[in-house]
């Protein structure tokens, strides 16, 4: 017992230590895990045996998270995508897998596991591209869209290869030395036949049979069964049920599908495709997310403490240009993909130094192949090394897309529109906030001129019947074109901070008489949109808050009358102390780092509980 305490309590401290920091570094949570295994494992050997026993528990961390993948691919979204998930992602998949095949074979290796290999590094890290991608606000770059429709199907190609990967053993009596050759003899596969209890001794048109039929009772199952199952579970009113009905799906699909010989990965992405459109959709994601963020990592971290850097320091060279082998062949095969589907500019450059590396779902091919000899444990160890290699390389990846980015143009956005219309009123940006506002000056009379630079969002404006501009409305050709010198009214309701303040500041200059209108995404912001020059400000969540308030106080004792005072008097004083805190605020020093601005703030929030309660006094004197 004391040893299973002191390894969960070094696996969960490495954790809490190295994700965060290779979070705020930017390297992702992935990188974090796998670093944190590297530490506590070769690096300061404080584990050891167990990590290899310990990972079979923790890849249900990916049985669940296909399980969470399946249930965001709803069947109308996949049909709507499919031309870049098989023409693009396809190509990918199919190219990578041929080319890294070959590869194999050239270097000896015999056709089965070198195939097994192909499909290994054709796949590219999910994890940390996708947080990359959204942490640097490249999501919506056609770069970024187009990397994301191949990570989809890299994901969804995880089905299939988990079915084909037993295919490609050799007979139970055989197994595939280091080199690639046979050798007689292989317990996994002994381990594996003694499993499949449900088809042992089946012919193979029985086997076929009750394979088809434990597939089509997932499929059944999760169309009549699972809501009867929740409105049961609904009526005992216990919370933690919810989440034992969850975990009982996983793994009862888990287990069905291990006695008919197939990956519980296959099943459970089946049942989340199923389930996508139900009403149990989010109460399954929310129910199953934090096992799997957990068992995920702590299956990252085995993957690191159990990689042999014996073999990195015996064969440093031999590693290093595997490594760069399989980056520069995979960067080769995405960049003529980026040509042929017509990527140009940034969005090349990106969709190709993004996708390059090995993925997280590569460690699992590798444990699985391991499992089902189709690979030798030394050339697994190997191939570990190469994986992890190139995840680590994908930071350096992302800084030479960064330096190539600011020397070549945006390549396949489009020009923006020509502007034919100027009004009063000039709305840059048309998200959330700014359509509402777009809605009510249009349906009082007024006329607007909408400026935005994603062109899905005008294609979907002008779809019912609203005109929109693509563009930037920072460039200041297209706001002179759409009337900055006659109009009346701006509003800024921009999703990007800075852009918002230069577009604020650039206004300002050119016209000092018009009336700015800006959306701010928080104080810190309000305050740089008040020093740009803006004359309103509205904090995207603020109103909406203030209203919430008055509703808690209509319900724990004040009259609707007392509440809509106390909130007017919140937000007037709210208004003033904005003004206040503007004068003492420096954008060179953290708030809470400022003498100044703490102590102004300190004194108003005082003033605001002295005026909440003379208000309070004094409603209740006119009461008596």
């Amino acid at each position: 017992m004391h040893e299973f305490l002191f390894a969960a309590s070094i696996y969960l401290l490495a954790a809490v230590i190295a994700v965060p920091l290779a979070a705020r570094l930017g390297l992702g949570s992935v990188l974090g895990y796998l670093t944190a295994g590297i530490i506590i494992g070769p690096v300061l050997g404080l584990v050891g045996a167990e990590t290899r026993d310990l990972q079979h528990f923790a890849e249900f961390g990916v049985v669940m998270m296909l399980f969470l993948i399946g249930l965001e691919l709803e069947p109308r979204a996949l049909w709507d995508m499919r031309h870049k998930l098989i023409g693009l992602g396809g190509l990918q998949v199919g190219l990578t897998t041929a080319a890294m095949m070959a590869l194999s074979m050239g270097l000896g290796l015999e056709w089965r596991p070198a195939l097994a290999v192909g499909l290994i590094f054709a796949l590219s890290s999910t994890a940390i591209v996708l947080q990359t991608l959204s942490e640097k606000g490249l999501m919506q770059t056609g770069g970024g869209r187009s990397a994301f429709s191949v990570l989809l199907t890299q994901d969804i190609a995880v089905i299939p290869m988990l079915a084909l990967l037993p295919l490609l053993a050799l007979s139970p009596a055989v197994s595939i030395q280091q080199d690639g050759s046979i050798a007689r003899g292989g317990d996994h596969a002994e381990e594996a036949h003694n499993a499949l209890s449900l088809v042992e001794g089946l012919p193979g048109w029985g086997v076929t049979l009750v394979t088809l039929g434990a597939v089509a009772v997932i499929i059944l199952a999760g169309i009549f069964l699972t809501r009867p199952l929740f409105a049961f579970i609904h009526h005992a009113r216990l919370r933690e049920m919810y989440t034992a009905l969850a975990l009982l799906i996983v793994l009862g699909i888990a287990l069905v599908m291990t006695s008919v010989g197939l990956s519980p990965a296959l099943g459970t992405f089946l049942a989340g495709v199923v389930l996508a459109n139900s009403e149990f959709r989010h109460e399954l994601e929310s129910d199953i997310e934090p096992f799997k963020g957990l068992l995920l990592g702590l299956f990252f971290i085995t993957v690191g403490a159990g990689i042999d850097f014996e073999v990195l320091l015996r064969e440093p060279m031999d590693l290093i240009g595997l490594t760069l082998t399989v980056l520069l062949v995979k960067g080769a095969i995405l960049y003529l993909l980026a040509l042929l589907f017509r990527l140009k500019g940034r969005s090349k450059w990106l969709f190709t130094l993004s996708l390059a590396q090995a993925g997280e779902f590569g460690f699992v091919l590798l444990s699985f192949s391991r499992q089902q000899d189709v690979l030798p444990g030394g050339l697994v160890d190997r191939l570990s090394l190469v994986v992890a290699l190139s995840m680590l390389a994908t930071p350096l990846l992302f800084i030479i897309y960064d330096l190539l980015s600011k020397t070549i143009g945006e390549g396949d956005k489009p020009d923006p529109d020509e502007i034919d219309e100027q009004g009063p009123v000039i709305i840059a940006g048309i998200g959330r906030f700014g359509q509402i506002v777009n809605r009510l000056v249009q349906s009082s009379g007024f006329k607007t001129v909408v400026l935005d630079h994603d062109m899905d969002t005008i294609r979907l404006m002008r779809k019912f019947g609203f005109k929109g501009f693509f563009g930037d409305p920072t460039r200041p050709e297209l706001l002179h074109a759409a009337g900055l010198r006659q109009a009346r009214v701006l509003v800024v309701a921009l999703d990007d901070p800075a852009a918002a303040a230069r577009l604020v500041a650039f206004a300002r200059r050119e016209r000092p008489d018009l009336h700015i209108i800006a959306r701010a995404r928080d104080r810190t912001h309000v305050f740089q949109l008040y020093a740009a020059g803006a004359n309103d400000i509205v904090r995207e969540t603020f109103d909406s808050s203030l209203r919430a308030g008055r509703y808690v106080l209509e319900n724990i004792g004040l009259t609707e009358f007392e509440a809509a005072e106390a909130e007017k008097v919140f937000y007037h004083h709210d208004r003033v102390a904005i003004r206040e805190l503007a004068q003492v605020w420096d954008p060179k020093i953290p708030s809470a780092q400022n003498p100044a601005y703490v102590k102004r703030a300190r004194q108003l929030d005082k003033d605001l509980e002295t005026a909440l309660l003379s208000q309070l006094e004094k409603r209740e004197a006119e009461g008596d």
